[in-house]
């Protein structure tokens, strides 16, 4: 297989591997609608992230798959970092056109509502993918009214001194699952 022969560092697995994935690599960042360079850089991206990661991956007959999460991955992270910053025309105090100065940030582009669909995606899979017992004491943790501890407890059969160390160790894992994709910071305490 061409992913066991890259890990061994076969340098003509590698160029297959390439010349099989790179179409699709090209297909998905394409669909974010990246300007060239930035295209350019998601792909490389994701070509390095194989080459650190290529030992690491449990399913290699998934290596589609893989380049195109991390594909998509990498387009979120520069759509991210690119919309914290843009210049734009306007009046100085002179009154004089064509100075720049930054966009607020906060306001909704394409590019913004798309990265918040794509980071609700991610958030819900990660949940989705957590034991059905730690979803649902998220879900009791976080109803509105409040769910008492005692009442967590009874529902779940959950000893109520290991409620708030179980809570911890699920927001811990789904801060360490949404790390490399930047949402980490979504995942409160």
């Amino acid at each position: 297989m061409l992913v066991r022969r890259a890990t061994e560092g076969d340098p003509t697995a590698w160029d297959a591997i390439v010349d099989e994935y790179a179409g699709l690599l090209r297909s998905v960042v394409r669909g974010f609608r990246l300007n060239e360079g930035q295209a350019a850089d998601a792909v490389q991206t994701t070509w390095l992230r194989l080459v650190e990661h290529v030992a690491d991956l449990r399913e290699p007959e998934h290596l589609a798959g893989w380049l195109k999460t991390t594909a998509r991955r990498a387009c979120l992270e520069i759509i991210r970092h690119s919309g914290r910053e843009q210049l734009v025309d306007c009046e100085d105090d002179r009154g004089e056109v064509g100075s720049a100065r930054y966009q607020d940030p906060d306001q909704d582009g394409p590019e913004v509502s798309a990265l918040r669909g794509e980071q609700r995606r991610l958030l819900r899979r990660a949940l989705a993918d957590l034991p059905e017992r730690h979803r649902q004491l998220l879900e009791l943790l976080l109803a509105s009214p409040p769910v008492s501890y005692r009442d967590i407890s009874s529902r779940l059969g959950m000893p109520i001194g290991s409620i708030g160390p179980t809570r911890a160790r699920v927001l811990a894992h789904l801060r360490e699952e949404l790390a490399p994709v930047g949402l980490h910071d979504l995942v409160l305490s």
